[in-house]
């Protein structure tokens, strides 16, 4: 049996961990071991560790193992990864996120580890940090590039910005998009639609403009809250749902009280029942500023939802303007709003853009597509190292 193990930073409810967890949750078990590795943070965006051990996959939790820089805790962390990696056999190392990726290749390097590889679900460096720190990242992707059998990225964009900054060889990388589990996401009836609508406190026949992500400045909620502004103006009507948390959290109640939102937006905090939450909604806005590529955008369009979005990183690779959904330009708010309108107002519209979507999404991010590929993957990696491993026999 080959022994993978699958190093992560935190546990958070978000897409990388998602993806994370479905792939050890799925991979076949009667040829691969699995296990997670984990550093203990979470946060107000909820966990995902007791829904993976109540999965049944193994999972180890490093306290060392830290998003901060902590020269002391990262010497550490490294060395029990070492450890770990060494003392449990572990064939494939497979990171992800942004220090587990760079602590968990350096101690599989040295580990003696043959197979490494790296999932980035979206490049730790962007342009909306500082200048230094972004040339610090890429210098630092670029150093264990060097030692990094493959790179699964999940969106073509990644791969276009990881070779522009000189991260490694173009044969390195292997796109594999982060697929959904699609039979938890399908539009719901209308009975059962209704029902979800009273729970939530949102009148059936109103139109709903919704999102589903934690409050963090990655996700640029307040911007949201203006384009839900600028539509309310115009649609007096219309009902808000925000599904999630974060740190923003305090600052979108009081953007909603400022803007006279408040008493029409439904704010459920953390929730894991995502596709019935969607079902009460008619059209999904993302706000994002950058992204690899946000697992909410497969999920609604599953739902036969439409949805506008920034242009930022992957959400133009998973939505097809005009066919789909929308793509606005980052601080256009009022485009978006108008996008938001054009779909609230015309049903049909509406529909047809949701239709458009969930045959696209059946298609193209299948969970099980994305297991077979990843396995696939892993068998294509031992086959090339017991050829090098055989050529080093026969040269003895």
């Amino acid at each position: 049996m080959i022994r993978v193990l699958h190093p992560i930073t935190r546990l958070i409810v978000g897409g990388a961990q998602e993806n994370t967890m479905f792939t050890a949750a799925l991979l076949d078990r009667e040829h691969f071991y699995i296990e997670i590795v984990s550093g203990p943070q979470t946060g107000s965006e909820g966990s995902l560790i007791e829904e993976i051990r109540g999965r049944g996959i193994p999972l180890t939790i490093l306290p060392q193992l830290r998003r901060e820089i902590s020269p002391l805790n990262d010497f550490i962390a490294t060395w029990k990864l070492y450890r770990l990696i060494k003392i449990g056999g572990f064939s494939i190392v497979h990171t992800h996120s942004s220090k587990a990726g760079l602590l968990g290749r350096l101690a599989a390097r040295l580990a003696g580890t043959s197979i490494i590889i790296h999932t980035v679900h979206g490049w730790s460096f962007h342009d909306h940090m500082a200048s230094w720190l972004r040339k610090t990242y890429i210098v630092l992707e670029k150093w264990a590039a060097q030692f990094t059998n493959t790179m699964i990225v999940v969106t073509e964009r990644d791969i276009e910005k990881g070779l522009k900054e000189g991260i490694g060889r173009p044969e390195q990388y292997r796109l594999i998009r982060s697929a959904i589990p699609l039979a938890d996401f399908h539009p719901f009836g209308v009975e059962e639609r209704a029902r979800l609508r009273v729970e939530l406190g949102i009148p059936e026949s109103v139109p709903v403009l919704g999102n589903v992500g934690r409050f963090s400045p990655q996700k640029n909620p307040l911007d949201w809250v203006q384009v839900a502004s600028r539509v309310a103006d115009v649609v007096p009507d219309c009902h808000f749902l925000l599904v999630g948390d974060g740190p923003l959290r305090s600052e979108i109640e009081a953007q909603l009280q400022a803007t006279g939102l408040k008493q029409r937006t439904v704010l459920t905090g953390l929730r894991r029942d995502v596709p019935r939450l969607m079902a009460a909604m008619d059209v999904f806005l993302l706000t994002s500023l950058w992204e690899g590529l946000p697992r909410v955008i497969p999920q609604a369009m599953a739902m036969g939802l439409p949805v506008v979005a920034n242009r930022a990183d992957g959400t133009v690779e998973a939505i097809q303007h005009g066919e789909t959904g929308y793509l606005c330009t980052p601080g256009d708010l009022d485009g978006m709003a108008a996008y938001c309108l054009e779909l609230l107002q015309n049903p049909l519209l509406r529909k047809t853009l949701g239709q458009n979507g969930r045959q696209y999404i059946t298609q193209e991010y299948d969970l099980r597509n994305m297991i077979a590929q990843i396995e696939s993957l892993y068998a294509e990696l031992l086959s090339v190292q017991q050829g090098k491993s055989n050529e080093t026999e026969r040269n003895k």
